[in-house]
């Protein structure tokens, strides 16, 4: 499993429905990308769930290098490059990924929280004790899935939790609001850890 978001932020004044029009007429054209587990429409608007920033913050989780790289470089991101210019795109590996109570349902929140992995820390350790965490509370109500990701280059860890209804508010998380989920192999992102 392969993770990727970029997060387009845009002016205080810009008018959302832009987005949400985008998502409305274009969304549908990644339900059926191979090598897509699920692509999350995600938006974030500034004063909503305590957000300072109008953001559009796409969220993929890849079954398989192949899709993800036909993507970067076909014409579904060349369309975004030439509407928003070229945003950096944040990449991880899957460490694991969890059905939650509310797998069957459409999620329409979601919520991303970073942490580094300190300097002297066993990244082993803090892999492990994160996954654990994300496994005991992969049965909480009203959770769609869970994944936990890790991008080594700059030793972070990221959690990435897909709701039924409102995210949860937990310290450090950004929320937001999903638009559209692409899942045409969800199916195929395996359960628990990933190695």
């Amino acid at each position: 499993m392969h993770a990727m978001n970029y997060r387009i932020t845009l002016p205080a004044d810009y008018d959302m429905k832009i987005i949400r029009h985008r998502v409305a007429t274009r969304g549908h054209l990644l339900d059926g990308f191979p090598g897509l587990g699920l692509k999350a429409y995600l938006i974030r608007e500034r004063g909503v769930d305590g957000s300072p920033v109008n953001q559009y913050a796409p969220f993929y989780l890849w079954n398989s290098a192949e899709g993800m790289n036909s993507f970067l470089w076909g014409p579904g991101f060349h369309g975004l490059v030439e509407d928003f210019g070229r945003p950096v795109v944040e990449h991880w590996t899957g460490l694991g990924f969890f059905r939650g109570p509310s797998f069957g349902a459409l999620p329409r929140a979601a919520a991303r929280r970073s942490e580094p992995i300190a300097a002297g820390e066993d990244p082993a350790a803090a892999i492990t004790r994160a996954l654990d965490e994300l496994a005991g509370s992969a049965d909480r109500p009203g959770l769609h899935s869970a994944a936990l990701l890790v991008d080594p280059r700059h030793w972070e860890l990221l959690r990435f939790t897909l709701w039924q209804d409102a995210a949860p508010e937990v310290p450090g998380e950004d929320r937001h609001e999903v638009l559209h989920l692409s899942q045409p192999e969800v199916d195929d992102i395996r359960t628990g850890r990933q190695w």
